[in-house]
């Protein structure tokens, strides 16, 4: 995996692959084992376990031995962090689209 410097970094890594993103949906219903977990996937238990620790190491997911079966749940510091950016980003590209339209409208009514 290559380095990737920050917290964030990492949640929008995990979350680019389809399978963790359909993991986390399906953790949003809450916490399950991971023999559960697993079982929509057709892929061999080792490489579903490899998903399960790319959310872990992100912060999307935690998970913990109970009894013998390993539970899987979400972080949800991680999503609020991703989420604020997010929402960052969008209302810095509204405000320069704002700014486009109004210097669009000016330059047509002055060509009028």
């Amino acid at each position: 995996m290559p380095h990737h410097s920050t917290p964030l970094d990492l949640a929008f890594h995990a979350l680019s692959d389809p399978t963790r993103r359909a993991v986390v949906s399906r953790l949003a219903q809450g916490e399950v084992p991971v023999s559960v977990l697993a079982q929509p996937f057709d892929m061999a238990l080792p490489s579903f376990a490899q998903h399960l620790k790319v959310l872990e190491d992100s912060g999307l997911i935690a998970s913990e031995k109970r009894g013998r079966s390993r539970w899987c749940r979400l972080v949800r510091p991680r999503f609020d962090e991703a989420a604020e950016w997010m929402e960052a980003e969008r209302r810095r590209w509204v405000d320069r689209l704002d700014r486009l339209e109004a210097y669009l409208d000016r330059q047509q009514k002055d060509n009028a």
